[in-house]
């Protein structure tokens, strides 16, 4: 073997390598945000050692605290989620802050604490073992892992349920302000406003909140909206999207659509389509619009991964191109819409019965 392909063929086995423990990545971040590492180094405005991390960690830290902490430190700094040098005066080496870090401040909003402990929770992690078997044979793997779809095993599960809702609810802090600010001429013509699939209705509170004109309704499945807290100018409606929506100007659908296959979306948008107003009405999508072609996308790599989330846990879920979007809006009865992008993983995507 020649030194240029012996170099490919070894480069190709590091990435394999790479590949194949990249879980032990998402294990780690999970553990930090277990023991909440970010917080305490934020507390103390300054890096700090690992004796003084596990002292905060525990009253009387284990002998392996020390030993345990500088393993999974190791990786989260090869990754830049914490900072590692040594100290001024040469003695333990102090971990800090980075840009990184700071989304797992439990204390700080936005954050992504809830949804890494949703996500890297055995329940949700056992779904990617049966990828190859929805493959081979068909199926969704949630349903081959748990028996029953996730709403369903949400409905039957309160502290999975409460999880999940934790987990869901983090991206109204880091999404919604995005939307407010790259959408907020859009809200000002309606007057009414239903947040189909709204969760708990942090999301509808957060619009009706910055436009108090309107009329805010959060729509979502009974168990969920049970859950719910009271939110100034919300009202909380329980009920099936698949069955019927409540009438209103605009319906509001975030982090909706990806989780549906393509023919259970149209059943969505029609019943969307027949609660509005068919000359004035719209229906305001936040989802992802996926572009492979863009390299130069900071996001593109999260798209790819949300994608294989959505082909696990969800009911035929994706992540769809302007193609696939125009297509599935085009048989639900929107023959116009538009796309506006924003500074986040989803984009914005107006849609007009006429």
């Amino acid at each position: 073997m020649k030194g240029e392909e012996f170099g490919d063929f070894l480069k190709g086995q590091a990435e394999i390598w790479q590949l194949l423990f990249a879980f032990t990545g998402s294990m780690a971040l999970k553990c930090a945000v277990q023991l909440r590492i970010a917080d305490i180094i934020n507390s103390h405005l300054g890096p700090l050692t690992l004796s003084q991390i596990a002292s905060h960690i525990a009253d009387s830290p284990s002998p392996d605290s020390i030993s345990y902490l500088t393993r999974i430190m190791r990786p989260l700094v090869h990754k830049k989620v914490f900072t590692a040098h040594r100290s001024s005066d040469g003695g333990e080496t102090l971990y800090g802050l980075t840009h990184t870090s700071r989304w797992l401040l439990w204390d700080s909003k936005p954050n992504f604490v809830p949804l890494i402990l949703l996500e890297n929770n055995p329940l949700m992690l056992a779904p990617w073992q049966y990828l190859s078997h929805g493959v081979k044979d068909g199926g969704r793997p949630f349903d081959k892992a748990h028996g029953c779809d996730l709403w369903r095993f949400a409905s039957e599960n309160p502290e999975f349920n409460e999880m999940f809702n934790d987990g869901m609810g983090c991206m109204v802090d880091i999404f919604t302000e995005e939307v407010l600010a790259g959408y907020k001429d859009g809200f000002g013509c309606i007057g009414s406003l239903v947040n189909v699939g709204g969760g708990i209705g942090g999301d509808m509170y957060k619009i009706v909140k910055s436009h108090p004109h309107i009329k805010g309704v959060n729509f979502d499945l009974p168990h969920v909206i049970a859950t719910a807290p009271t939110y100034p100018g919300v009202s909380h409606v329980g009920g099936d999207m698949f069955v019927t929506i409540p009438n209103a100007d605009a319906i509001f659908l975030k982090s909706v659509l990806h989780d549906w296959s393509h023919d259970l979306c149209v059943e969505i948008l029609k019943n969307c389509r027949k609660a509005i107003p068919e000359n004035t009405g719209k229906v305001i999508i936040v989802d992802i619009v996926f572009d492979a072609d863009d390299e130069d996308d900071i996001f593109k790599e999260a798209r790819i991964i949300l994608d294989m989330v959505m082909m696990a846990h969800t009911n035929g879920g994706k992540e769809r191109t302007e193609f696939e979007w125009k297509k599935l809006l085009e048989e639900a009865g929107f023959p116009r819409y538009k796309i506006t992008r924003i500074s986040a993983i989803p984009s914005i995507i107006e849609a007009y019965p006429i």
